[in-house]
């Protein structure tokens, strides 16, 4: 080889290095730690990490950096939406959606779910509740960059005692404990990353004690469902690593004895937190979207989606009042509030999840929906509800070396929006910058 062609080849890699060293300058940076945000940041990203952060005159940026201004921006971590479901895209008729598009899931809806989550600022996100064989395929296609979308933590199949007429593709019945171990073997071989677990209270003790009990010995997580009061007390018996939900039940607080059982769980702090993702927005703003519906004709969600579906989404929409989904929600959502505080004042560390899919709620739009309500409507601290969606939940996944907060050595995702989100939560709808593993993706 001539010395003409080494010098080439040599230039070719160092532009190929230079072009992966990115430098953003001027932000409010908000790390995710929790402490007081600092001005004039620059972050220095090299190749899928940070390399160093400092203040503008404080470090030196790499020559042939790739310059990105945050002047007048907050800058934070990607956001994670702990409940979300691929499978689904915000049509109102589940058994309609279920027997028409399951053959699509895989290939056309799901990433096309994926990809509207990243482009709203998502880089991470938990999907509790699709088929295996597609929940692993798409998520492993984001992670080799096939297709872009967040970094995904799969449970696959629900785990239940007899799954929904017609939903025998994504939720698994168990019958006995044997069954139960061997359903979770299954799914742990299969490479999910949690187990969900729902309707245990219609479970043998046996039954649900099994699944959690095999859930970790495999090094699984369990989420379950705590919509009713016996599902949380077994729950906590087993002891599961995170409830979803705020209750169906229109009781207005929690039973003195489940709020003892939390407050008891709490205290015991060398098994971790209790985590919960209450997933309040969905119901909270039903009627502000019934009554003003133009949200829902925002075409962020659209994008991946073929013209037909879209149309499909539509017309099960036409009408938000009739919509029997949202047939309690009178009754629900006053509760929502008090049990979500009861949680909080309880010790249990909540954590931004939107069960997105839902009717009329779109992958685009509803994880700031959760955070405004959050902040808006029920008084948290803005650095509480950011941490939240960033810090806890990479701390609940045991993922927080790598995620979850911007710091030097941890990947870079990174999102940045204009204005001052600790003094105006809902800018968050607008995400100018994401940034997934130092890939700018906006």
């Amino acid at each position: 080889m001539t010395r003409k062609w080494i010098l080439l080849i040599s230039l070719v890699a160092a532009t190929s290095a230079q072009a992966q060293i990115k430098a953003l300058v001027g932000g409010t940076l908000i790390d995710g730690h929790g402490g007081k945000p600092l001005q004039n940041s620059v972050i220095i990203i090299e190749g899928e990490r940070i390399k160093a952060i400092g203040q503008v005159g404080g470090i030196e940026i790499p020559k042939n950096a790739e310059i990105i201004s945050t002047e007048g921006m907050s800058v934070l971590p990607g956001l994670w939406d702990m409940h979300v479901h691929l499978m689904i895209n915000g049509h109102s008729d589940y058994a309609h959606w279920d027997k028409t598009y399951l053959p699509l899931l895989e290939k056309v809806i799901m990433p096309a779910s994926a990809h509207q989550l990243l482009l709203a600022g998502i880089t991470s996100a938990r999907d509790l509740g699709a088929p295996l064989e597609a929940s692993i395929k798409v998520r492993d296609r984001i992670n080799r960059g096939e297709i872009p979308g967040p970094t995904m933590y799969m449970s696959g199949p629900f785990i239940q005692k007899k799954p929904y007429p017609g939903t025998e593709a994504f939720r698994w019945g168990v019958n006995g404990e044997k069954d139960a171990r061997a359903k979770v073997q299954q799914l742990a071989k299969a490479g999910v990353n949690v187990i969900k677990l729902i309707d245990q209270d219609e479970m043998t003790e046996a039954e649900y004690m099994a699944v959690v009990d095999e859930a970790h010995k495999n090094g699984l997580r369990v989420v379950a469902h705590a919509h009713r009061p016996e599902e949380i007390r077994r729950g906590l018996k087993a002891g599961v690593d995170c409830f979803e939900h705020t209750g169906l039940s229109a009781s207005p607080e929690y039973p003195p004895d489940i709020i003892q059982m939390i407050r008891e769980r709490t205290a015991k702090m060398n098994i971790g937190p209790l985590y919960w993702t209450p997933t309040v927005e969905g119901l909270y703003n039903y009627e502000y979207i019934r009554d003003n519906p133009e949200e829902l004709d925002n075409d962020s969600w659209h994008l991946g989606l073929p013209d037909s579906i879209i149309a499909d989404i539509k017309k099960s929409i036409q009408y938000p009042s009739r919509l029997s989904y949202f047939g309690l929600n009178p009754l629900r959502k006053p509760t929502l509030e008090t049990k979500v505080k009861q949680l909080k004042e309880s010790g249990a560390v909540l954590l931004i999840g939107t069960d997105s899919g839902i009717p009329m709620k779109f992958h685009s739009q509803s994880t700031w929906h959760e955070l405004d309500v959050w902040v808006n409507k029920f008084g948290f601290d803005p650095m509480y509800a950011i941490r939240a969606a960033t810090y806890w939940p990479a701390v609940a996944m045991g993922v927080e070396k790598d995620y979850g907060t911007v710091a030097e050595g941890k990947y870079a995702d990174i999102i940045a929006v204009k204005g001052d989100v600790l003094r105006h939560i809902a800018l968050l709808q607008r995400v100018d910058i994401v940034i997934k593993k130092g890939k700018r993706y906006k």
